[in-house]
């Protein structure tokens, strides 16, 4: 396996590593998506799943299951995110890139109630 994202972005599922990096480009292929970032959501049973927050384009109506149809037979199952949740805009740092802490702090918030 070659890593090509950063260390800290490497997620734990089941105790493989995955890179978050292999979804997003998978996942950026799919015509209806502008933009990815994928983390890590804990999991009582895996130790960590990962969520795809997805930024669709304008008149997109892709639903979380379709994402997840998507990656099916395109990656490993384990890859797989297991939850979608879409977004406008991502929490960017200054110098562009997406604020993958905060996406975390937000699947917490959410995936949680």
């Amino acid at each position: 396996m070659r890593f090509l994202g950063r260390f800290k972005d490497m997620l734990k599922v089941g105790g493989e590593n995955v890179d978050p990096m292999e979804a997003e480009g998978l996942l950026l292929s799919h015509p209806e998506i502008s933009q990815v970032a994928v983390v890590g959501y804990p999991d009582e049973k895996l130790s960590e799943v990962a969520v795809a927050f997805v930024q669709t384009v304008l008149g997109s109506d892709l639903t979380e299951d379709g994402v997840i149809m998507f990656c099916r037979g395109n990656v490993a199952s384990f890859k797989i995110p297991r939850h979608v949740i879409f977004v406008d805009d991502f929490p960017m740092t200054a110098s562009g890139k997406i604020r993958k802490v905060e996406l975390r702090k937000k699947a917490l918030r959410i995936l949680s109630t």
